[in-house]
Formats: C-alpha cells, sequence, structure tokens
C-alpha cells in the first residue's frame, strides 16, 4: 500500500495540487488502489518533469549544501551556461474539454449568418406564416370535404335514371360509401413540422 495524494505531497515537498496535476497530465501514475509508491513515483516525477518545472525543494535536493547557500555572484559561468542550454518546454495544446475563444466566436459568426439568411428569404417574401399557412391548409379541407358530402345528394338522381335503380336507395348507398371513404382519409394526421 503506497502514500495518499497529500502524504507524497508532503513528501516531494509540494503542494497537493501539483501531485495531483502530474497524476492528470500522466507524469506519474497511481496504484490500482488509488494510492502512490513513493519509489516509483519519485523515479517518475524526475524522468517526466523537465528541469525548468522542478520544485525548489528538488533542486534543493539535487545541489550540493555548499552550491545551495551560494549567491548567484558565485555560481561559476560554466552552471549557467548549462542552465541557458535546457530546452524550454513545449507549450500545452489546448484543452478539449472547453470550448476555445476561436471556437465560440466561430459557432457565433455561423448562427449570424444563418439569422440573416433567414431575413433575407423572409424580406424577398420565400417565407410564410406557419400558422397562415396551417389555417389555409385546415380552410382548404374543409371546403374538399363539404363538396363532398355534397356529391351523393347531386349526382344520385342522374346516376339512379341512368341504371334505372330507385333513386333514394342509390342516394343512401353512396353517402355511406363517401362518409367511409372521408373518414378513412381522416384518420390520417399530416405532420406539417
Amino acid at each position: 500500500m503506497g502514500l495518499s495524494i497529500r502524504a507524497y505531497a508532503r513528501h516531494r515537498g509540494v503542494s497537493h495540487v501539483a501531485v495531483k496535476k502530474a497524476i492528470d497530465t500522466g507524469r506519474i501514475t497511481q496504484l490500482p488502489d488509488g494510492t502512490i509508491d513513493p519509489v516509483v513515483a519519485d523515479a517518475q516525477w524526475a524522468a517526466n518533469t523537465t528541469p525548468t518545472r522542478r520544485s525548489m525543494a528538488d533542486a534543493a535536493s539535487d545541489k550540493p549544501t555548499s552550491q545551495v547557500s551560494a549567491s548567484p555572484r558565485e555560481i561559476p559561468q560554466a552552471s549557467a551556461k548549462v542552465v541557458r542550454d535546457v530546452p524550454e518546454p513545449p507549450t500545452p495544446a489546448l484543452s478539449s474539454g472547453g470550448t476555445s475563444l476561436l471556437q465560440a466566436r466561430t459557432v457565433n459568426e455561423v448562427v449570424k449568418a444563418q439569422t440573416n439568411k433567414v431575413r433575407l428569404a423572409q424580406l424577398k417574401g420565400e417565407l410564410v406564416d406557419r400558422a397562415q399557412a396551417v389555417a389555409h391548409v385546415f380552410k382548404l379541407a374543409r371546403a374538399e370535404r363539404d363538396a363532398w358530402l355534397n356529391w351523393p345528394a347531386r349526382i344520385s338522381a342522374q346516376m339512379a335514371a341512368g341504371l334505372g335503380v330507385e333513386p333514394h336507395a342509390l342516394h343512401v348507398a353512396l353517402d355511406a360509401a363517401v362518409r367511409e371513404q372521408l373518414q378513412d382519409l381522416g384518420d390520417v394526421q399530416p405532420k406539417v413540422d
């Protein structure tokens, strides 16, 4: 069993936030139970941390005591040269977890373009009001239904004379057939969305 994050932070001489960040970025790993093996983590920390990221405790523990207490004037020029030759760490990539300012601006511009397109279509008369269109379709369907309901009364007498059947019986049969057909058509629910 290893150390907790806070205990390992005290062991390293850093904050628990620094240890948590090292775990999150993959510089050190945890044991399956969530604790940290200090020997393995120390080796990973040293191997995966660039010199510019090392803490003051690391820097102090790496140098002999005589150099730690030395003033900047007493540091030999050769060691100052070595520090300058260390390459700078690469800049971290943007995290994919959040929205960057550039992405937000892009989305904003797309929305503006779509809004302007709709406004232009409305000004050109290419768009219709949805409520007016639904009311107009309802009015047309009602007129069509009324025309079909009146059709058997108009045509049954002429058909009965041509066929040589009783007019009232033909009218009742046609009226029943038309109403059944209209009922079937009325069961269809059109989607206007």
